[in-house]
């Protein structure tokens, strides 16, 4: 079950990656799906400044990781980890309004593998781990992510 999940986050993280980083800025929000309580997740993953510090380490570990490096060689670090924290804040239940790519847009032309996608998800998993995020928090984010997930893989 946590790996299902788990992968719903890539579909989202792949999204600024790259290529899409120019479509990452004019497109519609992401979707999500919020209880009442839409802030808690927010809170619990640290509020903007944690949500910062997640993605910081995060994209430090996609670019080390040479499974999925090559992806994110021509990117703008600091704009893909900016975009990445807005994505993410939003669908926390944050303040932030991301305003990237769709991600079926964003990843039409990516050939995205399963492995690919694993890979960063396994990348995320272990940022959240790093900065000691509770599995239930960690599991409240990729769930509010799932839904991404069949827009991201093409292969």
């Amino acid at each position: 079950m946590k790996t299902h999940l788990i992968t719903a986050v890539a579909a989202l993280l792949w999204s600024v990656s790259g290529a899409t980083l120019a479509q990452a800025m004019t497109a519609n929000p992401a979707p999500s799906s919020q209880p009442a309580d839409a802030s808690a997740l927010y809170q619990a993953l640290g509020e903007k400044s944690g949500i910062t510090q997640l993605m910081d380490d995060f994209v430090n570990r996609l670019v080390a990781d040479p499974r999925i490096a090559d992806s994110f060689k021509n990117a703008n670090l600091e704009n893909l980890k900016r975009q990445l924290t807005e994505q993410i804040c939003q669908v926390a239940g944050g303040p932030c309004q991301y305003r990237g790519a769709d991600m079926a847009s964003a990843h039409a032309d990516m050939d995205i593998r399963k492995s690919h996608f694993n890979a960063l998800v396994e990348d995320l998993q272990r940022a959240m781990d790093a900065r000691s995020i509770p599995f239930s928090a960690q599991n409240q984010l990729l769930a509010r992510l799932a839904p991404m997930h069949r827009d991201i893989i093409s292969k």
